[in-house]
This record gives C-alpha cells, sequence and structure tokens, in this order.
C-alpha cells in the first residue's frame, strides 16, 4: 500500500510536532519533511523530496501559504498544497483557492476532519472546513432570502403605469393626461388608483415620493 507523504509546513514548533504526530499514527500518511516556512518547502522539492501533498500554515515567514501557492503552481502542478490556518475571513479562504489550494481547514479542525480532508485531496477533489462551509453557506443562505424579500417588495409598473407616473409627478390633472396620451379620464384615474394601490401610496404626494425613493422618477 502506498502511503499518502506530506510535506508539514508551520512556524510553531509545538502546533507542528502535535500535527505531526497525528499524521504518523496513520499507517497510510507519513510525514517526509518539514519546514518552518515557503522557503524550505522549495528548498525540500529541490532537493528531490517529493509529497503527494503540501500541508502549510498561510502565516509563515520568509515565504507565506499563498506566496507558497503560487510557487508550487509553477514549479510542480502536480503537488497538491492544503492551506491551514486561524484565519477564517472569506477573503483569505477565497484568495487561497483561486490561486491553486486544493483544501482550507482552520486549525481547531478535529482529527478525524483533518485525515478526511487530506485523503480527500489526495483523490483529486477540493475540501473546505465544515466550520468555514457552514458559515460561508449561512450568509449565501441570508443573503439570497434578503435579495428575494427585496424582489418581493419590488413593484412591477406597466409602460402606461410608468406614463402616468412621470405625467403626475409633472403635474397633470387627469383631463390633461387623457388628452395628451389620447385616453379616457376615466382609464387614467384606473391607472392612478392602480399606481397608488401598488405602491401602498395613501395620496399622490407619497406616490411620488415612492416612486423617487426606489428610482422610478430622477
Amino acid at each position: 500500500m502506498n502511503k499518502l507523504k506530506i510535506i508539514l509546513a508551520e512556524d510553531h514548533n509545538l502546533v507542528r510536532n502535535g500535527i505531526k504526530m497525528l499524521l504518523e499514527s496513520q499507517a497510510d500518511i507519513e510525514v517526509i519533511a518539514e519546514a518552518d516556512d515557503g522557503k524550505q518547502v522549495l528548498e525540500h522539492l529541490v532537493s528531490g523530496i517529493v509529497p503527494d501533498i503540501i500541508l502549510a500554515d498561510i502565516n509563515m515567514p520568509e515565504m507565506d501559504g499563498i506566496s507558497l501557492i503560487k510557487a508550487i503552481k509553477s514549479t510542480h502542478p502536480h503537488i497538491k498544497v492544503v492551506i491551514l490556518s486561524m484565519l477564517d475571513q472569506e477573503k483569505y479562504v477565497m484568495q487561497a483557492f483561486m490561486e491553486g489550494s486544493y483544501g482550507y481547514l482552520l486549525k481547531n479542525v478535529n482529527e478525524s476532519e483533518m485525515l478526511f480532508a487530506l485523503k480527500t485531496v489526495a483523490d483529486g477533489a477540493k475540501y473546505l472546513c465544515v466550520e468555514l462551509t457552514e458559515t460561508m453557506l449561512n450568509r449565501l443562505i441570508n443573503q439570497t432570502s434578503a435579495q428575494a424579500e427585496q424582489e418581493k417588495n419590488q413593484v412591477d409598473f406597466s409602460m402606461r403605469e410608468i406614463e402616468v407616473l412621470h405625467l403626475v409627478a409633472e403635474g397633470y390633472t387627469n383631463q390633461e393626461m387623457a388628452d395628451k396620451l389620447f385616453l379616457s379620464k376615466r382609464t387614467i384615474e384606473g391607472h392612478r388608483q392602480m399606481l397608488i394601490d401598488k405602491t401602498g401610496s395613501k395620496n399622490t404626494a407619497s406616490l411620488i415620493r415612492f416612486a423617487i425613493m426606489n428610482g422610478f422618477l430622477s
């Protein structure tokens, strides 16, 4: 059985040693090299140490995780990089994946999730840790709900109603609008009432205020 070969890049010794112990407790995983930063990872690669996956902190001296991803993509595109970070901001997650990362894990992930993530990436899939997935999914749900609510509240006017609305704003009377649009006064009154009903306005003044606030009148 071929072991999954890992280079572990983490500048904090205690953290690195803890992760190494976890990984090497698995019969099918081998940590073939360690590094304090991205520069040392590249030195390992030059020396002929080639892993399947590089598990790297995003914040490291000399060369950080994002810079390492860029370097690996140009020199060793077959090697997959998984970011291990304390940074849970979406911009860092997106930046990592856009640069070519295969995974993004927060440092508080449990052992089983870390091992599952590495094996998922080894199989060629990308992985985002559960905590970040839930956060981003909740944000997307809230954003979509807000957008749906906004669309629900939007008023859909016909072209004729828009014409009448502009003439109302210009101060035309119902009869003047009827003459201008070649319609009956009764038809104009119907359009005017429909505008008030659709916008929930109490009178012409509040109708015009609604139209201005929602971009129907400039």
